[in-house]
């Protein structure tokens, strides 16, 4: 008998490495983000989160950008071929799947980075305090 991980089969081996594969084009992980930071970033890091969060601790190098501020007029001042990375406070929240959900409707490239601030933490990076833009 099969037991509720096994009663829906797997998908095939085809289909795994399509759905797979697709997750790097939407998500991006903290050891990335932060290896990154460490040079000449190719993206804009974005906490979507509210800005109290924000100043209690953020990645360094993030910009404050609550997800309902995220605008056309906000952000016009990046290039339209700019690449945004947006982080919330972790997998129990969902501020970073509507801020690249409104990115995305703004025809921007966007990817999310998985863990946000709690994965950040399990990796052992520091958070920065304090505001900033």
């Amino acid at each position: 008998m099969a037991t509720s991980v096994t009663f829906v089969p797997p998908a095939s081996s085809a289909e795994a490495v399509a759905h797979f594969s697709a997750l790097f084009a939407f998500e991006t992980d903290c050891w990335d983000v932060h290896e990154a930071l460490a040079g000449e970033a190719d993206f804009v890091l974005l906490d979507v989160r509210n800005p109290d969060l924000f100043a209690r601790g953020h990645v360094g190098g993030a910009i404050d950008l609550p997800h309902g501020k995220i605008t056309a007029a906000r952000m016009a001042m990046w290039p339209g071929e700019t690449v945004f990375v947006v982080y919330c406070a972790g997998p129990h929240c969902n501020g970073a799947a509507r801020g690249a959900l409104r990115l995305a409707r703004l025809g921007r490239p966007v990817k999310i980075m998985a863990g946000g601030v709690m994965g950040w933490l399990d990796e052992g990076f520091a958070l920065e305090n304090g505001t900033h833009a």
